[in-house]
């Protein structure tokens, strides 16, 4: 049985452990190339079930599986902030901006009107961008907390599981799962669910941390893109490409560049690897919080996470830029379709 006492939401200690002197052990079936052999490679204080990587393909996952209670309970209301805004005001500026520049991304060759999914919409701001448009809107959501001050144009279903939203088939032109993927519990089926409910040529927007990357080879569990024990899979582009194949998608483009995610990757993964510092403390300090809530750490803290936070965001730019011509982004995300005949 896991335990997990929960000890905030972004400082757990992360233990790598080194695969060269890890002994191979039997799994359960790998859900994208359905191997049985994998080696730890991280354990996370409050669990007693390891993070392990298949031998075949490099998906990384709990063995055993969290119960779903215990994922549940790693949500708490701190985890979305305050209603409408996650982050202090200047950096929620900022991903807005960056969010609805995406945008045009996300709305490239769809008709007028097309109606558009984001699973795991959270508070939204996607789905007001693509309303904005002139598109229709739904989402869906593990909790009701997390869409508080949702675009109020948008139809949010809340289920466990994209499986259990009743959505009916082939009414999508497109489902975006923009960072979700690694936190939900049955991959394989959430992307036959999509492909039930896309209509044909319909096309599927994926983001997850990229797993094979350089960023997350160099830093290995100071990893800010590990989310641990949050993220349930760490999927290496390859292996997210071969799954999506292997269940009918047609892959039409790979993207190694994020500028929401990519720079501040590498910003708070190296914080978390050389520094004193509290792990993943800079996206702590970050975040939005209530006129009752103080801000976390002690003064002197706060100055050095904001100092390395400044003179780090050229350095991670610039490496983010580097990491995305050797194709090897830390984050990645897929365009695939539907195909129109089956």
């Amino acid at each position: 049985m896991l335990s997990l006492a929960f000890e905030g939401l972004y400082e757990r200690t992360v233990e790598p452990l080194d695969p060269s002197t890890q002994a191979t052990v039997r799994t359960g079936p790998c859900p994208v190339c359905s191997g049985f052999e994998a080696r730890p490679r991280f354990r996370v204080a409050g669990l007693d079930a390891p993070v392990v990587v298949c031998a075949q393909c490099g998906l990384g996952r709990f063995d055993p599986m969290p119960p779903p209670d215990v994922v549940r309970a790693l949500y708490p209301d701190e985890y979305y902030g305050e209603p409408g805004r996650k982050f202090q005001p200047l950096i929620e500026g900022l991903v807005r901006l960056v969010g609805a520049r995406h945008i045009g991304f996300l709305s490239r060759d769809l008709a007028p009107g097309a109606r558009v999914l984001d699973v795991g919409c959270g508070r939204g701001v996607l789905l007001s961008s693509l309303a904005d448009r002139g598109f229709e809107i739904c989402g869906t959501e593990l909790s009701a907390e997390a869409v508080r001050g949702a675009d109020e144009r948008a139809e949010i279903r809340i289920a466990s599981r994209l499986q259990d939203a009743d959505f009916d088939a082939e009414s999508f032109d497109q489902v975006i799962i923009w960072h979700v993927f690694e936190h939900l519990d049955d991959p394989r089926g959430t992307l036959t669910e999509i492909l039930r409910i896309l209509k044909p040529g319909g096309r599927l927007v994926i983001a997850v941390p990229n797993f094979g990357s350089a960023q997350a080879r160099w830093t290995g569990g100071a990893w800010f893109h590990l989310d641990l024990p949050r993220h349930l899979y760490h999927f290496p582009a390859s292996a997210l490409r071969s799954l999506l194949t292997q269940l009918g998608y047609d892959v039409v483009s790979e993207h190694h560049f994020s500028l929401r995610q990519n720079p501040f990757g590498w910003i708070q993964s190296v914080l978390n690897r050389f520094g004193s510092l509290p792990r993943n403390g800079l996206y702590a300090l970050l975040h939005r919080r209530g006129a009752d809530r103080a801000l976390p750490f002690d003064r002197a803290t706060r100055f050095w996470l904001r100092f390395w936070l400044v003179v780090g965001a050229p350095l991670g730019l610039l490496a983010a830029f580097l990491e995305t011509l050797a194709r090897s982004g830390g984050t990645v995300h897929f365009v695939a379709r539907k195909p129109t005949a089956r």
